[in-house]
């Protein structure tokens, strides 16, 4: 009987202990739930200086990477792989939509944003906004992205380095790693066309 009493409040305190957890958990760190779009709802600016919403990644199948345009090596290279792919893809792949949001929205202006993404593809588009509205959008991802200082003064930014996949409904379907295989990548882009037709 002691036993079984001892057991009991051993249930009782691991539950409580789960339910602390729930309650201290961050809440700003998104879900993955099946039928719901990934991320949160956003209103940002495209690199014409237009607004753009969450909307922009629905109803097609979309690839979005983000970055800065003072990435050394890592962006322009993801940039222009994903162009290639698209252009592999011709068209098959005419209705996959392609973003490149930036973690560095201090920097990065639509202006700038253009002539950086158009001198690497016609089919990708930039994204920027103001720092807090962007930071939101990013956290929303559970993109990593950080201010590291250099040595002159000036700084970069260390950031996930993926291009995330979204179904036509939004929802998250997978992701392409820097460095990736790209006869694997050109597959996911293929298989995410196929199963979201337009």
């Amino acid at each position: 009987m002691r036993t079984l009493r001892y057991v009991l409040w051993a249930l009782v305190a691991v539950a409580g202990l789960m339910f602390g957890a729930l309650l201290v958990a961050p809440k700003d760190k998104p879900v993955l739930v099946a039928g719901e779009p990934f991320g949160q709802p956003f209103t940002l600016v495209d690199q014409n200086g237009g607004p753009i919403t969450e909307a922009a990644f629905r109803g097609q199948p979309t690839a979005v990477f983000f970055g800065f345009t003072h990435c050394p090596e890592v962006c322009p290279t993801t940039l222009y792989e994903l162009n290639g792919w698209m252009e592999k893809l011709g068209a098959e792949g005419a209705a996959l939509d392609a973003y490149f949001v930036t973690v560095d929205p201090q920097r990065d202006t639509p202006e700038l944003l253009k002539d950086y993404v158009t001198s690497i593809s016609s089919r990708i588009v930039g994204i920027t906004g103001n720092p807090e509205d962007v930071d939101a959008m990013i956290k929303g991802f559970s993109v990593f992205a950080k201010k590291v200082p250099l040595d002159d003064g000036d700084y970069t930014m260390d950031h996930t380095a993926s291009i995330f996949l979204l179904g036509s409904d939004g929802q998250f379907v997978g992701t392409i790693s820097y460095g990736e295989d790209p006869d694997n990548a050109l597959a996911k882009l293929k298989r995410l066309v196929e199963r979201n037709p337009v």
